[in-house]
């Protein structure tokens, strides 16, 4: 199987358990995000359980340049990667003419900008070598608008349409690409995305460790578009694109309103 997994916003969350996952399969991992230590920490948790090498790179890939730093950092470091996991995003709630402007283009930097730049730069590398996997983390959130996060939303969107696209450019060249399009997850989210006491939150969600599995999984065997939960990707693929436009924006509207 491939061996090294780059890993990005691996501090934390559904990261840090791809992580976790990809290292208990014999893989090594470089690790990135901004919390140097947390990236240490698990750094060592991992070598030590598994046996396996684990690099951290410590650094801000939304800031300008953080992208191609990291990839500069890791060429100089003398390592290639077979599977890139494009993890590291964050979201927003309020409405968008209320919310600071640098803070929705700080997101759309790190959601859309950092992840094409990456994409760009280790899946040359991957096609010149015969091939690699690339999982880029998207949302359910990606299949619909998003009143009170309208920016979120549609970085997800732009996501999962790319990555469908790098998938059918480079399939046949060894090259697969993977949306992962989880529901909500119980991790950090909800508190940097100012969350808390919706219905998004208080209805509960998945685990790091079981939408990390299933993402993993399914970049392994190359699928196109995952969720995480059969119900909701039914709902996402099957009822929410027949429902009439504004009741959908309503329901989402509703969905993220704090009580």
């Amino acid at each position: 199987m491939p061996n090294t997994a780059l890993i990005t916003g691996a501090s934390s969350g559904i990261g840090m358990e791809f992580a976790r996952y990809h290292a208990a399969q014999g893989g090594d991992v470089i690790l990135t995000a901004r919390r140097k230590d947390a990236l240490d920490a698990l750094a060592s948790e991992v070598q030590t359980a598994h046996n396996v090498t684990a690099h951290v790179f410590a650094l801000d890939l939304g800031a300008e340049g953080g992208a191609q730093a990291l990839y500069d950092q890791v060429k100089a470091a003398g390592l290639s990667i077979d599977i890139l996991i494009n993890n590291a995003g964050f979201g927003g709630q309020g409405r968008f003419l209320e919310r600071d402007l640098a803070r929705d283009l700080a997101m759309i930097d790190l959601n859309i900008k950092a992840l094409v730049t990456l994409t760009h730069l280790f899946a040359n590398d991957m096609v010149a070598n015969g091939g690699g996997k690339i999982l880029n983390v998207a949302s359910t959130a990606g299949f619909m608008p998003g009143p009170l996060q309208a920016t979120y939303f549609a970085t997800k969107a732009f996501v999962k349409s790319f990555s469908q696209a790098i998938d059918q450019e480079n399939r046949k060249r060894g090259l697969t690409c993977t949306a992962l399009c989880p529901g909500y997850v119980k991790t950090e989210f909800a508190d940097v995305s100012d969350l808390n006491g919706t219905d998004l939150v208080n209805n509960g969600g998945a685990t790091p460790d079981t939408v990390a599995r299933h993402g993993y999984d399914a970049m392994m065997r190359g699928d196109l578009v995952t969720v995480n939960d059969a119900k909701l990707g039914f709902a996402v693929n099957w009822i929410i694109p027949l429902l009439p436009r504004r009741m959908v924006l309503k329901m989402v509207q509703r969905m993220q309103t704090k009580k």
